[in-house]
């Protein structure tokens, strides 16, 4: 439930993001700026932040960027103009690390054999964190304006702040392990010096960037779309579609245990040609809400696989070193959401939901590519 609720504060503008854009009075591409700068910020914040889970208690630090969050996100609350608005956001994912402490916390409590299932299980609480936010923020923002989104969202960052020491049990023995020593520029500098000597890792980080390129495109894009003149559905009704991500929930750790057994690699071919065919039927069935649910079905059963098959490509290396490569695979991953954002709002401002269906074809199509390339060069490389 953590995990949860501090992942989903980056989603809630995804089905009000109309109404958001209204509200301030700025344009259709202009307001993608918001979620793009937010998922930057993220990445400097992981790439800054986050290696310090390899020198220090990953229990205090999450508590103590939780607290951060809840600052910005009352900020976020209160901003009254669209400048502030922007700065609280974006201050906001700058300090958004507990959501990816927490996996490298839980890998090194787990046997190798359970690494695709607990994954698969954090991942599933990714995803419902998404689908709160996104479910949620549309039924609330139909109904009561879309600044009650954000009064919610600081009141459950609240508990979870409260809850937050007692629910995370004490990692005092693994922190005891970690050394000390060596500079905080030493460590940051470490993580480029293992990031290139993990080729495998990095491309996994791609993969991920491109597929987080499209979750961001397609669901920013499809609220414009729908909430649009054209078609004239509310933002509650973007909210209800984004529940489908509930199968998800349950679909996640499945496809975790289905990885562990015929290996990550594979699995995320598989996973990668599912996502092309579910892209492909966008553009044709986008025009009504309940034919658009084919695809969007099956985008966000097997999307979570690719993101969930390429950490298993690095989670079971040495400890000691995970929550690093942790860090480059997630700083990779949200510059490519932070790109979806900006590419998929703009270009549905230029060119309408036919250009945005063939933006969103052309990177499914470069996960596929990558995703069939690193299987078989991993599968020449262990031949040999």
């Amino acid at each position: 439930m953590t995990v949860a609720i501090v992942t989903a504060n980056a989603y809630y503008i995804h089905p009000i993001i109309g109404e958001v854009a209204s509200s301030f009075g700025v344009s259709d591409a202009q307001i993608g700026i918001v979620p793009a700068l937010n998922q930057f910020a993220l990445a400097i914040g992981i790439l800054l932040l986050l290696p310090l889970g390899d020198r220090y208690s990953n229990r205090a630090l999450c508590i103590a960027f939780v607290i951060a969050q809840c600052v910005f996100m009352l900020a976020m609350a209160m901003a009254t103009g669209f400048a502030a608005f922007t700065i609280a956001s974006t201050a906001l994912g700058f300090v958004t690390i507990a959501p990816y402490l927490i996996p490298a916390f839980a890998s090194k409590r787990v046997a190798p054999e359970r690494l695709g299932q607990v994954t698969a299980l954090l991942t599933a609480g990714v995803i419902f964190g998404i689908l709160v936010a996104r479910v949620g923020a549309g039924i609330i923002a139909e109904n009561y304006g879309w600044r009650s989104v954000y009064w919610c969202a600081f009141a459950l960052m609240v508990a979870v702040t409260v809850l937050l020491p007692i629910t995370l049990k004490t990692d005092s023995g693994i922190a005891a392990r970690k050394s000390p020593q060596g500079s905080y520029f030493a460590l940051l500098r470490s993580v480029f010096e293992l990031a290139r000597a993990h080729r495998d890792m990095m491309i996994s980080a791609l993969i991920q960037a491109l597929n987080f390129a499209s979750f961001t495109a397609t669901w920013l894009a499809l609220a414009l779309h729908l909430t649009s003149d054209e078609l004239g559905y509310g933002v509650d009704t973007v909210g209800y579609l984004a529940g489908i991500s509930a199968l998800s929930i349950f679909s996640t750790p499945r496809f975790g245990r289905w990885a562990d057994a015929i290996g990550a690699r594979r699995a995320r071919s598989i996973a990668a040609i599912v996502q092309c065919i579910g892209i492909s039927l966008m553009y044709p069935l986008g025009w009504d809400v309940w034919t658009v649910l084919v695809p969007l079905l099956l985008i966000n059963i097997v999307g979570p696989t690719v993101d969930v098959t390429g950490r298993m490509t690095f989670l079971s290396l040495d400890p000691a070193i995970r929550t690093r490569l942790t860090t480059t695979y997630i700083v990779i991953m949200f510059i490519g959401g932070s790109i979806g954002s900006v590419v998929g709002t703009a270009i549905y401002d230029f060119g309408g939901w036919g250009a945005t269906c063939a933006g969103l074809m052309a990177i499914s199509l470069g996960v596929l590519i990558l995703s069939g390339w690193a299987e078989r060069s991993w599968n020449r490389t262990n031949a040999a």
